[in-house]
C-alpha cells in the first residue's frame, strides 16, 4: 500500500556483492570480523512482515503482491465489503469455505466474496524464517513491527494473533512497541478491526486512495467510497491512532475532485495522513497501458499546494515527503527506515537491513510465495533468503541520503557517522554542491532539505551517488 523505501524497495545490490557464508555460525563470525566501517553503536531495530496476497493486483502497484484468483491455494475465507459474517477463520466451528474465485470489477457494498490464502502454512514459514534469522539480531530490542502487503487484512484475526504471539516469543519488543497492520477497505467487516486490536495491533493503516467511486474504478481498487468510510469509522473507534492513505494526480482528476477527497478524509480527523502522487512504475499494468488524462505538471503542482495548505490548516504537520501527522502520531516504524535504522524483513520478497560493528548487511527473501514457503520450511540455513550481501562502502552515502533527505527536519551530521561508520568527509563534496544549488540548508550541525530540495528530491539524492552510478536504471 504505502510506498516507502525499505522492506520491499531496497537499494539495488552492488555490481559485485560480497557473499555471506551459508552456515549461520560461520556467517555470524564473518559479519563480526574487522572491517573498514566503524559504527559506534547499532541503530534501532524494527521488524517488517510481508503478507503478499491481495484481492486484485492494482494496475499501479509494483510491490510484491499476488492475486488470490490463482488456483490451488488451501481454503481460508476472508471477508469482503462490510458483511457481518463471511465464514472466515473467526467464524463458528464447522463453517465451510469455497475455492478461490476471481474478484469482479466492482462489487456492491453488501457483497461478500470468499477468497483464500494459505494462512497456516504461510505463518509456519514466517516462524521458520524468523527462527533462522535470530542469530543476526540476538539480544537486540525491536521497537516497531509493520505487517504490510499485499493486503494483510485478508489474514484472520486469529492468524494475526498467532503471528504477533510468535514474534513476542522470539524477540524482545520494547514497551509500547508500535505494531502496524495494513488494511484494505475491501476486506473490511465490522468487529474485524477490533479483533486485530485485541490481537495486539496498535495502529491501522487504511489504504483508501480515494473516496470517489469513479477514481477508485480507474485505479482498479476493489472497494467503494462507502466501504472506505465504513472502514475508517471502525478504525477510529477501534484504535487510538491510525493512518489514512490517499493518492492524487489520478487519471482525469480535477482540483475540485481532489478537494472533495480531502474534505472526506479530513472529516475523519485522521491522526496520520499519507499522500502519494500517482506514479507510473516499470513492470506494472499502467506502464504497459498508461491511463489517459493524467494531470500535467502544473496541475499536479497546484494539487500539492492544495494538500500542503489543507493539511497544515487541519493540524497535520508534514514531517516527510508524503507523510503528515498530528503531534505524537508520527509513524515510528517508517521513521526508523528514513533515519537509516535497521529492520529485519521476513516474508515473501521482503528486504532487510542489519548493521554490525564493521559492516551493513542487506537481505532479500524469495519473492514468489510458494517458493518462499518451500524454502523457509526446508530446514536449510538461510532457506528463506534468496540474496544477501554486504553494502559496499562506496554505496553507503547514497543509501543514507536516499532515506534521511525524505525528512523535512533533516538530520544531524553526527548521525551520518553513527549509522554508516564513515567520516563526514565522505559526503562533504556532494553536500557543498547541494548547498550551492539551494537544495539543502545547514543550521549549525543539522542539514535539511529546502522546499526546493523536497520538490526535486531525486536530483538531490542523486548528488550522493558514486561517480559511476546514476539514478537511471535503479
Amino acid at each position: 500500500m504505502g510506498a516507502v523505501s525499505g522492506p520491499l524497495h531496497g537499494p539495488p545490490a552492488p555490481a559485485q556483492p560480497r557473499q555471506i557464508p551459508g552456515e549461520p555460525a560461520a556467517a555470524l563470525a564473518h559479519l563480526m570480523r574487522p572491517g573498514t566501517l566503524h559504527l559506534p553503536s547499532l541503530p534501532p531495530l524494527s521488524l517488517y512482515v510481508h503478507l503478499p496476497w491481495c484481492l486484485r493486483k492494482c494496475p499501479y502497484c509494483d510491490f510484491n503482491s499476488h492475486e488470490l484468483s490463482a488456483p490451488g491455494l488451501p481454503a481460508v475465507a476472508a471477508p469482503r465489503g462490510g458483511s457481518p459474517r463471511t465464514g472466515g477463520p473467526g467464524a463458528a466451528a464447522g463453517a465451510r469455505t469455497r475455492a478461490p474465485e476471481p474478484v469482479p470489477a466492482s462489487l456492491p457494498e453488501s457483497a461478500s466474496v470468499s477468497v483464500s490464502v494459505p494462512e497456516q502454512r504461510y505463518l509456519d514459514a514466517l516462524v521458520a524464517d524468523l527462527d533462522a534469522a535470530l542469530p543476526l539480531v540476538w539480544g537486540r530490542t525491536v521497537h516497531s513491527v509493520f505487517i504490510g502487503g499485499g493486503t494483510p487484512s485478508l489474514f484472520s484475526p486469529a492468524g494475526i494473533d498467532r503471528l504477533i504471539a510468535d514474534i513476542r516469543a522470539r524477540l524482545p519488543l520494547a514497551a509500547g512497541a508500535e505494531i502496524t497492520l495494513e488494511a484494505n477497505p475491501g476486506t473490511f467487516e465490522r468487529e474485524r478491526f477490533r479483533a486485530y486490536r485485541a490481537a495486539g495491533v496498535t495502529r491501522l493503516s487504511v489504504g483508501v486512495q480515494s473516496f470517489d467511486d469513479e477514481m477508485l474504478r480507474r485505479l482498479g481498487r476493489v472497494h467503494s467510497g462507502a466501504q472506505a468510510r465504513a472502514a475508517l469509522d471502525e478504525a477510529a473507534a477501534a484504535f487510538d491512532t491510525f493512518n489514512l492513505d490517499l493518492m492524487y494526480a489520478l487519471p482525469g482528476q480535477t482540483l475540485q475532485q481532489l478537494q472533495a477527497d480531502l474534505d472526506a478524509a479530513l472529516a475523519f480527523a485522521p491522526p496520520h495522513l499519507s499522500l502519494y502522487h500517482l506514479t507510473i512504475e516499470p513492470n506494472t499494468a499502467f506502464a504497459l497501458h498508461p491511463p489517459p488524462a493524467l494531470p500535467d505538471d502544473d496541475l499536479a503542482s497546484d494539487m500539492l499546494d492544495l494538500l500542503a495548505a489543507r493539511t497544515a490548516a487541519a493540524g497535520l504537520a508534514r514531517y516527510e515527503v508524503s507523510a503528515f501527522a498530528r503531534p505524537g502520531h508520527r509513524c515510528r516504524h517508517n521513521l526508523n527506515y528514513w533515519q537509516f535504522g535497521d529492520y529485519l524483513g521476513i516474508g515473501a520478497g521482503a528486504h532487510g537491513k542489519l548493521s554490525f560493528a564493521h559492516r551493513v548487511l542487506r537481505q532479500v527473501r524469495w519473492r514468489e510465495p510458494a517458493r518462499y514457503m518451500q524454502e523457509a520450511l526446508s530446514g536449510k540455513p538461510w532457506g528463506a533468503v534468496s540474496n544477501q550481501h554486504e553494502v559496499a562502502r562506496r554505496d553507503l552515502p547514497f543509501e543514507f541520503m536516499m532515506n534521511q533527505l525524505r525528512l523535512v527536519e533533516g538530520f544531524e551530521l553526527a548521525h551520518f557517522t553513527e549509522r554508516t561508520g564513515m567520516p563526514l568527509s565522505a559526503i562533504e563534496p556532494a553536500l557543498a554542491q547541494a548547498l550551492r544549488r539551494g537544495l539543502v540548508e545547514r543550521r549549525e550541525d543539522v542539514v535539511a532539505p529546502t522546499p526546493r530540495g523536497l520538490d526535486f528530491l531525486s536530483d538531490l539524492q542523486g548528488l550522493f551517488l558514486p561517480d559511476d552510478r546514476t539514478l537511471r536504471g535503479r
